[in-house]
């Protein structure tokens, strides 16, 4: 489960649209909200995101922190906060995301993201 989860952020770093796609579930039930975005719902609208993120200028880094991961059967849920850099300065994303398991695979069906007040 774990590495699943790490799959993901290392595609997202990468920019990388196929290890992306992959991570996911491709069926209408899977929703993405990215930070200040409305939330997505299907995966043609999130791929679509992933494809507009990706090309986009802005080339992220992630150091993730406070990383709990829950596992009950085929269903995973993983809150953790994406510290990100980037060129023009940092930030935080609290975010929760939910996998699950199907042909011994886990696979994305939603992801949250929703930025953290600087104090």
């Amino acid at each position: 489960m774990r590495a699943a989860h790490r799959r993901f952020y290392e595609a997202f770093e990468s920019r990388d649209l196929d290890v992306m796609s992959d991570c996911w579930e491709h069926s209408e039930r899977v929703v993405c909200t990215h930070p200040g975005w409305r939330t997505l719902h299907g995966w043609g609208a999130v791929a679509g995101s992933w494809f507009a993120l990706f090309g986009g200028p802005q080339v992220l880094q992630f150091i993730l922190t406070n990383e709990v991961v829950h596992v009950a059967g085929d269903t995973a849920w993983v809150t953790v906060d994406e510290n990100l850099l980037t060129e023009d300065g940092q930030g935080t994303v609290a975010a929760l995301n939910v996998f699950q398991r199907r042909d011994g695979r886990w696979r994305l069906v939603a992801h949250h993201g929703s930025p953290v007040a600087s104090q």
